[in-house]
């Protein structure tokens, strides 16, 4: 028998998978213009991950196996209990943390409680409500801290997120007013609630004055939510009329990107004596070499966080969402086999 003829007894795809190279050598031509300048790629160190590879990291007080939360979302909606169950059961099966989207229908009727009620998918990982901003400051001045008491209970939730909202509020043709600064706000809502707290912005991020102003406060974590992802002033903006969108639309531009926060955070850090808490990386992370590249720039213990990338996959089958974390956990593993940051 011939060499080429034990060759293809071996390995009887090796024919094949040859003539798949000459067809596609010319379409898989990636110019240097197209490579990522963010990492060194360092393929002579390591083999290819071990199932022994550790990436859990110990967050919010709880355990998660892979550093990767599921942002707020959305619930209220006729497809959102769907949603948030496939959600919740993928973060139970592989070891993430998530945040519900907007709980405010919740604090005085249970018609769509239902949506949010997803400890029995999620198991012992960590889970949090969420409230607005301007929610906060009415709950503040009506003494309505035994409702968002009773809501995490219902919830069984380890704690609330706090999103402020200003934009989004002022360009939502059904949007709430507030005239607390939310520091103001969130301190009050920590001297009320005994409970873990996360603030975060919803898609444009913030500037290092309030970075550092959250870090002066006594919260366990911050959410980015920085400019890249969706943009909820933007989508407030298509919501509404010609002439809202034609008038504001600049609006949509302002904000930060989640690189750019990190900087500030590392900053902020190195030069002053601010303790930084748990930080949750989001905004624009569209995949695993995102996520790897901000969470390994970032000097202050982070997660990173997704939202719509998440989402497609968890509107119809688990099925679908499971094959999605799945392909990214294993694209994870492999960055940090692979590649180092240049920083």
């Amino acid at each position: 028998m011939s060499r080429d003829e034990n060759r293809n007894i071996e390995d009887p795809t090796a024919a094949e998978r040859k003539l798949d190279h000459i067809k596609l050598a010319e379409a898989s031509r990636v110019e240097s213009a197209q490579l990522d300048a963010r990492f060194y790629y360092e393929p002579m160190l390591l083999g290819h991950p071990s199932q022994d590879l550790d990436l859990a990291t110990s967050f919010l007080n709880k355990r998660l196996t892979n550093p990767i939360w599921v942002s707020s979302m959305t619930g209220g909606t006729g497809i959102a209990a769907t949603i948030n169950e496939n959600l919740a059961k993928a973060c139970a099966e592989f070891g993430m943390g998530m945040g519900l989207g907007s709980c405010r229908k919740l604090l005085h009727d249970n018609t769509y409680f239902s949506d949010f009620d997803v400890r029995k998918h999620i198991g012992n990982q960590s889970l949090y409500a969420n409230l607005g901003i301007a929610q906060i400051e009415e709950i503040w001045k009506n003494g309505e801290w035994p409702s968002v008491i009773d809501l995490l209970n219902r919830l069984q939730a380890d704690g609330l997120i706090i999103h402020v909202n200003p934009l989004q509020e002022w360009l939502q043709p059904e949007g709430d007013r507030y005239f607390t600064s939310p520091i103001e706000l969130i301190k009050r809502a920590i001297d009320a609630l005994d409970t873990s707290i996360i603030v975060k912005e919803v898609g444009q991020g913030m500037g290092p004055k309030s970075l550092e102003a959250l870090c002066s406060l006594p919260i366990d974590g911050i959410e980015f939510a920085a400019g890249g992802g969706t943009n909820f002033a933007m989508l407030e903006l298509l919501r509404s009329d010609e002439s809202m969108l034609s008038s504001y639309k600049n609006l949509a531009s302002l904000g930060h990107t989640a690189d750019e926060m990190v900087s500030m955070i590392n900053h902020l850090k190195n030069n002053s004596s601010s303790t930084i808490p748990d930080l949750i990386i989001s905004g624009g992370v569209k995949d695993f070499l995102d996520g790897y590249y901000l969470i390994s720039k970032c000097e202050a213990h982070a997660v990173y966080g997704q939202a719509s990338s998440f989402l497609k996959h968890a509107m119809g089958s688990y099925e679908e969402l499971q094959i999605h974390v799945k392909a990214q956990i294993e694209g994870l593993r492999l960055a940090h086999t692979m590649l180092s940051v240049r920083k």
